[in-house]
């Protein structure tokens, strides 16, 4: 996938670290050389609501990735890469932690979670290439559940035109120091799982 330009939609829900990501991808790509447009949508997000992040790098328009349009729909929730599968194109690919965040209407039995193949199955339909983790197991591995986030990113750096140095400078740069050592072995794990 690593073309001079890439677009991307991180999706998760509040509390997850979307914008976290996305400002790290951000940065790196800046470093990189990239002209780089985004935007996001967190409205209910400290109460797990859904969010977004637009991601557009190399790119001279707008900020907001079209429908159709995403290189790369990377999900920190399964459910909100179902919700937003319609931004990934054919040829794009979806890269989606397995591990689900179970809403209010779940949690108190007014409705059921649905099984995963059910969000799998038309995301594989919708893009050319769909690829699980469970990241938040990866992430404790690495020694704290909360870098999950980092372990998507992880298993994202092969696919965008971003070295993989710059994205761990950047994440030194957005991460308290005491959290660093988590956050690098977060990504490898998540790395180490796209080969």
């Amino acid at each position: 996938m690593r073309t001079s330009a890439c677009d991307l939609v991180v999706v998760g829900v509040g509390g997850q670290g979307v914008i976290l990501i996305a400002t790290v991808i951000g940065k790196a790509a800046l470093k990189a050389g990239y002209a780089v447009r985004g935007a996001e949508t967190h409205g209910m997000a400290q109460r797990g609501g859904s969010v977004i992040s637009h991601i557009r790098l190399g790119c001279e328009f707008g900020p907001l990735v079209p429908v159709g349009g995403a290189d790369i729909l990377l999900a920190l929730e399964p459910a909100e890469a179902l919700r937003y599968a319609h931004y990934v194109s054919k040829d794009g690919i979806a890269l989606v932690n397995l591990n689900p965040i179970l809403p209010v209407t779940v949690t108190t039995g007014l409705a059921k979670y649905p099984p995963l193949e059910e969000i799998l199955a038309p995301l594989q339909r919708t893009c050319r290439l769909v690829k699980t983790l469970d990241a938040t197991k990866l992430a404790a591995k690495a020694g704290n559940r909360q870098a999950m986030n980092v372990v998507m990113l992880g298993a994202l750096a092969r696919y965008i035109p971003v070295g993989e140095e710059l994205l761990i400078e950047s994440i030194s740069e957005m991460v308290p120091a005491k959290f660093l050592e988590v956050n690098r072995r977060a990504f490898e794990f998540g790395k180490l799982e796209m080969e």
